[in-house]
């Protein structure tokens, strides 16, 4: 028998819809663009600032939010639909959400450190040292934070540097600085991964000692900058 499942879309600008039985999205487009990121940062604020009993968390994204609640408080989806639409009208009106904060990210491109260097240099026919001045000449913004506890998904890369990701998961080790398509992200914990490593960052990204545990948060602007084996070496927290 087909389980029918509700979907709501509004002016061909936001999508509502549910993730199961215990979750909704607001979608604004499924795309990676830096106005649609900070129009859901600024919705995800505004659900915060007004809460709807029942809800258990919240999740930003590219450019969507996804909200959690407990089926026993919230059983009428209906109400959870009504609470994301607001938020979407009323921060229709509400200036962009300014950028975060300014993030500067030393990076060791040298040996070890930078395991696929040379292999993305003859894929995209650059020297290894036009890749690494490429790389560390944007500032990148934090499109979300995923896959691991303090994981940033930055973009977007110049194009020169795109390419594809491993055709299976290889251990990278933490701080592993990775290329993926039009996205660059640093590994905050050892884990098997499937970007392209070319360096490494002495910074620790997740600590769970620390408050708050994760460094970096959505919406904040990040640079990289390089920095050779000995100052990796020598880097204290």
């Amino acid at each position: 028998m087909p389980v029918y499942i509700e979907s709501y879309k509004f002016m061909n600008t936001c999508s509502i819809y549910p993730l199961g039985d215990s979750a909704m999205t607001l979608d604004l487009g499924n795309c990676i663009d830096d106005q649609l990121n900070s129009r859901a940062l600024t919705i995800y604020d505004w659900l915060g600032a007004h809460p709807l009993e029942g809800i258990t968390d919240r999740i930003v994204a590219y450019s969507s939010v996804s909200v959690f609640y407990d089926t026993t408080g919230i059983r009428n989806r209906t109400a959870v639909t009504e609470w994301l639409l607001e938020a979407w009208q009323r921060t229709d009106q509400i200036p962009k959400q300014s950028d975060g904060r300014e993030i500067s990210i030393p990076v060791c491109y040298e040996g070890e450190y930078a395991p696929d260097l040379e292999q993305v240099a003859r894929h995209t026919g650059l020297a290894a040292a036009e890749l690494v001045e490429l790389h560390t000449s944007i500032e990148y913004r934090i499109y979300m934070i995923g896959f691991l506890p303090g994981f940033p998904y930055l973009g977007k890369l110049d194009r020169r540097l795109e390419v594809p990701r491993k055709a299976r998961p290889v251990p990278v080790i933490a701080g592993g600085v990775g290329i993926a398509g039009m996205q660059t992200g640093v590994y905050p914990l050892n884990s098997p991964g499937g970007w392209q490593i070319i360096g490494r960052t002495p910074l620790r990204l997740f600590d769970r000692h620390a408050y708050p545990p994760i460094l970096l948060r959505t919406g904040d602007r990040v640079r990289f900058y390089p920095v050779s084996t000995a100052d990796f070496m020598a880097w204290k927290p």
